[in-house]
């Protein structure tokens, strides 16, 4: 298997386990948060979302990683809605995939741009880093999901 075929299937796995931890939240769940001044369901599934752009512009960019972190913010915060969000990161991950077919092993071997981000470790180092990201943001969904009386799915098959 290429490092573009792992990365692919890596990148389907961890959507698939997103979105089926996180079905049981509905639209009207989009403005839940466990306490004021935290993101709400919609805008965790945005960031994790604009997460998974961001590596995969980061990681091939000259220039590296955007480090605009309150624009970043600014585009989070205008999403109040989980149909919109989960439209993101279903559009995210579909063009993540698309970018990580396209890809040589030996451009997925290819440094990191120096800086405070995986700076200097082979790009595909990023595909574990947004499996991360994504099961972090999913777990904490699911807690915003029993906060809101919903029991959420197993993540990793359907029961």
């Amino acid at each position: 298997m290429t490092l573009a075929q792992q990365a692919a299937t890596e990148l389907a796995t961890l959507s698939d386990f997103f979105r089926r931890s996180t079905r049981s939240l509905t639209e009207e769940h989009s403005t839940a948060t466990p306490a004021p001044g935290m993101m709400t369901a919609a805008q965790q599934v945005a960031h994790a979302a604009q997460t998974v752009d961001w590596f995969m512009e980061g990681a091939f960019r000259p220039e590296g990683f955007s480090m605009d972190f309150e624009e970043h913010g600014k585009a989070i915060a205008a999403v109040t809605s989980l149909a919109a969000a989960r439209e993101w990161f279903d559009g995210s991950v579909a063009k993540a995939i698309e970018l990580a077919s396209a890809k040589s092993d030996a451009e997925w071997m290819e440094p990191l741009p120096p800086g405070p981000i995986m700076g200097g470790l082979p790009r595909f180092a990023i595909i574990s880093a947004i499996n991360d990201h994504s099961a972090h943001h999913r777990g904490a969904l699911t807690v915003y999901a029993r906060l809101q009386g919903v029991v959420p799915p197993m993540p990793y098959m359907d029961m």
